[in-house]
Formats: structure tokens, sequence, C-alpha cells
């Protein structure tokens, strides 16, 4: 009995690796951007940092085109041979959590600018609470460029 279930169990074995084994043929694959290097958090991307490796088509499917990542900024680390999805990756962040920033108001032809400090990160565009050193308060505040924020009149 032993014997038979053994036989059985081979034999299913031996039906079932075929099959696997013709899923992926060569024609399956495609050229797809890989990292080249590993690539720290917070560095970004550029299109030097990627080779052309064939992958399954199955995972490129789902890879986000190489210019729509180049310029970005990485998430997290990545590691060399790794697939960027649009999840590693970030819009440049401009204003970092804690680093200092100038506070700019601008009304008609009247600027005034002040030192604050981030009370989180943001890209351009983005909204960011920041505090002004001269005055203590919070403020929210539109990214303008790199440690520039922009805040509106009340």
């Amino acid at each position: 009995m032993a014997r038979l279930t053994l036989l059985a169990i081979t034999g299913l074995a031996l039906f079932a690796a075929p099959a696997t084994a013709q899923s992926v043929t060569p024609s399956e694959t495609v050229a797809a951007p890989v990292l080249d290097h590993p690539v720290a958090k917070g560095d970004l991307l550029a299109a030097g940092d990627f080779v052309t490796q064939d992958v399954p088509a199955g995972q490129a499917r789902t890879l986000p085109r190489l210019k729509d990542i180049v310029g970005m900024e990485a998430a997290r680390a990545l590691q060399a041979g790794a697939m960027v999805r649009t999840s590693d990756v970030i819009r440049p962040q401009l204003v970092r959590r804690g680093e200092p920033v100038t506070i700019a108001l601008r009304q008609g032809g009247l600027s005034i600018t002040t030192a604050g400090r981030a009370l989180g990160n943001g890209a351009a565009g983005e909204f960011v609470r920041i505090v002004s050193l001269s005055t203590n308060r919070t403020l929210d505040s539109v990214v303008e460029a790199t440690g520039l924020v922009r805040v509106a009149a009340q």
C-alpha cells in the first residue's frame, strides 16, 4: 500500500513538472529598466541609474515608464537589479521636517520674509505646516522651492 501511494505521488509530480516549466517561455519576456546599482532613500533617480534587462512580461506590465520615474526621489532604499515601481518613488521633497525654511508673504508689491522651521516634508506645490521662529506660530504654507514656502495673507 505504501509503495502504491509513493508511486501515485511521484506520478503526480512527474505530470505537474512539465506544465509549470512550460508556463514561462522566452517569448514572454520583455526588456524593462532595472536599477544598475543600489539607490539610497532620498536620492534622485537619473536615466544613468538604469540598465535594460529581460523580465517576465507579467511583471513588466505593471511598471511605470522610465520617463515617469527619472527625476523622482527614492521613497526607500532600492537594491541593484530592482524593478522600480510607482510606490518606490515620490516627487522630490524640497522641504524636509525639522529643516530651516524661508517663509515668504507676498501681496501686491509687498514682500515679507522671515525664518521658520518645517514641521513636515513637502514637494513643490504641496501644503506643509511650518513654525515661524520670530512669532512661534504654526502656519500652513505652500512649498515654492528648496527651503522656501509661501503663506497667504490673512
